[in-house]
């Protein structure tokens, strides 16, 4: 059995790795609700953007330009990644730089890995330290790891990255582009891990309700030199506003996932304590009891000493 100075250490170890995770809890709430005030600011104007994308669409049948392909023909379901011919699909996959957050970044790389298991061609994008150590690790070839850090995300960042993805498409060396990451929904469970399809667009991602596209038709809007290069021009933009919130919402998400894995780690501290302390109760008790016990053992053992010195006197008299 562990003694009283082992166990006090031990609670004395406890306590003080429960003062780093209440930091980390109250760190990881600051910085979340930044990111979201951040995104907050920002999301007015590309919802903007949206809506001019939406409204261009709506006044041309048809517009020449290359970020629209239809997916789907006569009806038919949209064709899963990789199963056109000579088809390379990019994946923008976003973890985290570090670990301590949950299944957060194992729910991302088990997402991703499902997709590029059913692509024979494909090129890999990662965001954060987590995921590129992953991939290096299993030996997969990583066509471009953003090595700035996943713990600060700014709309720059994400011009960067779309700027390499949109010269990569126009270019035509990647036919699709998807992004993995995990969407913040509140903050529910530490969000869900989404895989959606950046590029290329379809008119039924911009619908609107009949209603909506009757107002637009009385309105009138001239679009110089044409509606194609206006989009060339605005889609990089709403591209950079979508990959931005993306950003923004896996690292709310994974400052969620490391709260609700810190407040675990409390709370395991605190049940550990108590059995800690519970021990440390029993043993001292048990300590004091055999104190007491030797001690009156002790007491014992003088008197009867002292009783035969003195019948040993009394038989010498």
């Amino acid at each position: 059995m562990a003694t009283t100075k082992e166990i006090k250490n031990r609670i004395k170890s406890v306590k003080d790795t429960q003062k780093i995770t209440n930091a980390m809890y109250l760190i990881s709430s600051t910085k979340m609700t930044k990111a979201k005030k951040e995104l907050d600011n920002t999301r007015p104007y590309f919802e903007m953007l949206k809506k001019q994308i939406i409204t261009m669409i709506q006044m041309t049948e048809s517009a020449d330009n290359y970020y629209f392909q239809d997916r789907s023909v006569a009806g038919e379901e949209p064709l899963p990644p990789g199963s056109e011919e000579k088809e390379t699909v990019a994946y923008l996959v976003i973890t985290a730089d570090k670990g301590l957050a949950g299944a957060y970044n194992q729910n991302v790389i088990k997402e991703a890995m499902r997709l590029i298991k059913g692509t024979p061609s494909y090129k890999l994008f990662v965001v954060g330290e987590y995921g590129r150590r992953y991939f290096e690790a299993r030996g997969m070839s990583i066509d471009q790891s953003f090595l700035y850090t996943a713990q600060n995300p700014t709309l720059e960042r994400a011009r960067e990255i779309t700027q390499v993805l949109t010269g990569l498409y126009s270019k035509g060396q990647i036919t699709k582009v998807y992004i993995v990451y995990t969407d913040f929904r509140n903050g529910l469970m530490g969000g869900d891990v989404v895989s959606s399809e950046l590029l290329p667009f379809n008119r039924e991602d911009f619908q609107i309700s009949a209603e909506e596209a009757e107002k637009l038709k009385g309105s009138f809007v001239e679009y110089m030199p044409s509606v194609s290069a206006v989009l060339n021009n605005v889609i990089p933009s709403y591209l950079s506003g979508y990959i931005y919130s993306a950003l923004v919402d896996s690292f709310c998400s994974e400052q969620s996932a490391r709260m609700s894995a810190m407040d675990a780690a409390n709370q395991n501290a605190e049940e550990l304590l108590d059995r800690l302390n519970l021990e440390y109760n029993h043993v001292r008790q048990g300590a004091i009891t055999q104190e007491i016990t030797e001690v009156s053992a002790g007491s014992r053992g003088q008197k009867k000493s002292k009783k035969k010195r003195e019948e040993r006197e009394e038989g010498l008299n």
